[in-house]
């Protein structure tokens, strides 16, 4: 029989509802929140307020109901924008980073003879949507590292693209790139810039102004919101010279026989009902994570970061992808074997110690091209309700898992 888990006294952990499962007598140790984060009972609560008090459309009515569903909905993004630094105006509600980028990608009107520059670890949802409008470029550099600033000027004297698109911290290898000096150095060459912080925005604090990007996007519930909500935002000029990705209801200011005029910012880009509920619960998550403060965060997320960095183990057979300083407590393991797959071993963590991790390609088929895995790798991310002893004990089983396969 495996060894139990470590008893776990850790404050924030009373707040996540989940971990007070068990799988067949287990506790759960999770630890793939860079696929999506736990919810704590503040944006459970937050949900179902909307739902059992004041379930109404919002922006279309003038009965008690709508206008108290229209209070909470544009006051949650009052408090998102407050959050990151910017107007109300310019938080667009979308359902996600994905649909965030492609709204731009679809919005600038970009052409073939366009060039966008991407690094090779991009999400695919941060390259798919570029090939659709214009040509990719590929910036060369390092994934386990953060980006050099020389290297993508460089690239940008040397490609003249319209668009640098990247994200803010690697999704496989947890690499922080320094945004603000790349997105300078992209302003003062004509670049628009694109940020995915879909990784950093749960971790890191966000201020847009201070990064000087022009877009900037995020999954809410990679943050500890809910599904099916997220945020793109930017500068006044950049957000309004996009082309909406849809037309309808709510973004129409009137609509006459022979054409139409859309509603400012942010309603042009908001068409359709909107995820009501899912706003109010970003705005409570964001929230949540302003109230335990991000230099707190930062550095349990520092020593999340180096328990992982002990935790994952180096032998022949496996390619460690994971970060030097600064990263994120993420990293992925690559099994080089005819043996076992990084599905086997996700999946014998979770049956014999309960330990939730993610396998597969992440979501980044370049990058594993790159690095020759086949079979892709094994992903441990870590976030605030876990804790060291945590991660060290999936250390532990990971390599009594891997000594049964003969690795």
């Amino acid at each position: 029989m495996p060894a139990a888990a470590p008893t776990i006294d850790f404050d924030v952990r009373r707040h996540f509802p989940l971990l007070e499962r068990r799988i067949d007598g287990r506790p759960i140790i999770y630890l793939d929140s860079a696929a999506t984060g736990l919810k704590p009972r503040a944006v459970l609560d937050a949900e179902a307020a909307y739902s059992r008090q004041y379930s109404a459309n919002v922006h279309r009515g003038k009965h008690a109901l709508s206008e108290e569903a229209s209070e909470a909905y544009e006051g949650g993004r009052r408090r998102i924008a407050m959050r990151l630094g910017v107007q109300p105006r310019h938080v667009i509600f979308v359902r996600g980073a994905t649909e965030g980028l492609n709204m731009v990608a679809r919005g600038l009107r970009l052409e073939r003879g366009d060039t966008v520059l991407l690094p090779i670890g991009e999400h695919h949802s941060n390259i798919v949507p570029w090939m659709r409008e214009a040509s990719v470029h590929w910036l060369e550099a390092h994934p386990c590292e953060p980006l050099d600033v020389e290297a993508v000027i460089r690239a940008i004297e040397a490609t003249r693209p319209r668009v640098l698109s990247f994200a803010h911290a690697s999704s496989v290898t947890g690499a922080i790139h320094p945004v603000r000096e790349i997105c300078a150095a992209a302003r003062e060459r004509g670049v628009l810039t694109c940020i995915d912080a879909s990784q950093s925005a749960p971790h890191l604090r966000i201020d847009v102004a201070e990064i000087g990007c022009d877009f900037l996007t995020f999954s809410g519930h990679k943050c500890l919101g809910p599904t099916g909500i997220g945020v793109l935002t930017g500068t006044q000029s950049a957000l309004a010279g996009l082309d909406p990705l849809l037309l309808g209801g709510g973004c129409i200011d009137r609509v006459t026989e022979t054409g139409f005029t859309l509603k400012e910012l942010p309603y042009r880009l908001e068409a359709g009902t909107p995820n009501i509920s899912g706003a109010i619960g970003l705005a409570a998550a964001l929230d949540f994570l302003h109230d335990i403060g991000f230099d707190t965060i930062g550095r349990h997320q520092g020593d999340l970061a180096d328990a992982l960095a002990d935790a994952l183990p180096r032998r022949n057979g496996l390619v460690l992808m994971s970060a030097a300083s600064p990263r994120l407590a993420l990293g992925s393991l690559g099994i080089v074997s005819n043996r076992v797959k990084p599905d086997d071993v996700a999946v014998a963590l979770s049956m014999s110690y309960g330990i939730m991790v993610r396998s597969g390609f992440h979501c980044a088929h370049p990058l594993f091209d790159r690095f020759g895995h086949a079979n892709g790798a094994l992903r441990a991310s870590a976030s605030i309700y876990n804790t060291a002893e945590e991660v060290h004990y999936f250390g532990e089983a990971l390599g009594r898992i891997l000594r049964l396969f003969g690795e």
